[in-house]
């Protein structure tokens, strides 16, 4: 199954290692040294600001789609999946 995650873009719901808000994003020293780690995998979807942030095996997405609403999406696609 697929997750749209903003824009265009949708992700194979298996590929999603992560789903990251904006808050747990900017208050971690951690993340952002990952996130500057994968600068050439990130893909800024959001127009503005991003409101949450999805992680997967090949890049990473700022979504402008808020991380409880990529979270219903993705507990949808598991009961659907199969």
């Amino acid at each position: 199954m697929y997750i749209h995650v903003g824009e265009d873009i949708l992700v194979r719901s298996r590929d999603i290692i992560a789903i990251l808000d904006k808050e747990s994003v900017n208050s971690s020293k951690y993340i952002e040294e990952f996130l500057e780690c994968q600068n050439d995998s990130v893909v800024n979807l959001a127009k503005g600001s991003f409101k949450s942030v999805v992680i997967t095996s090949k890049k990473v997405y700022f979504s402008p789609l808020a991380s409880g609403t990529l979270k219903k999406r993705t507990q949808y696609s598991v009961t659907h999946d199969y």
